[in-house]
């Protein structure tokens, strides 16, 4: 999983100075809800960068969630990787929709960890604050591949993005 990370950042990074007429990088706090019926709310931080061809999109999306139920800590991370293609309209009000897949790593203190599979698919908008800034209010579905089974989660972010 490090090394599709490593790569999906690699291909992510190269690819801006390549033809890309327009970049993005967004950071801000996601609530995650780790498996949906009787499942774990954690908090974090999420972060992005998109590099674009007029609509078309390559994304790189990293996540930090972390909760103490119980006393016990646990944390989500998230890496994943793919396609966004957002509306580049006059009003500047961008919306958008991606598909991505990558990995995600759950550590629980004093159970060990593990490093599954992952893909999301969701969607935002940006709603510009300033003429390289903008608000960018996202959900997503998030499905984790663990041991034969999907585990259902949810994402809501609310971030500040630089528009490139």
């Amino acid at each position: 999983m490090k090394k599709l990370a490593l790569l999906g950042l690699g291909l992510v990074l190269f690819a801006i100075p390549s033809h890309a007429q327009s970049a993005d990088a967004s950071i801000g706090y996601s609530y995650f809800r780790l498996s949906n019926s009787n499942g774990l709310n954690q908090n974090g931080v999420s972060g992005s960068v998109a590099v674009y061809h007029h609509w078309f999109g390559i994304a790189g999306d990293f996540g930090f969630y972390h909760a103490s139920p119980g006393g016990i800590s646990t944390n989500t991370s998230t890496f994943l990787f793919g396609p966004r293609l957002m509306l580049k309209n006059p009003s500047r009000i961008n919306p958008f929709v991606q598909g991505m897949v990558g990995g995600a790593h759950f550590t629980a203190s004093g159970f060990g960890s593990t490093t599954d599979l992952a893909f999301s698919f969701g969607g935002g908008v940006d709603i510009p604050l300033a003429p390289f800034l903008a608000l960018r209010p996202q959900a997503d579905y998030v499905g984790i591949h663990e041991s034969g089974q999907t585990v259902n989660s949810t994402r809501v972010s609310i971030a500040v993005v630089v528009h490139f």
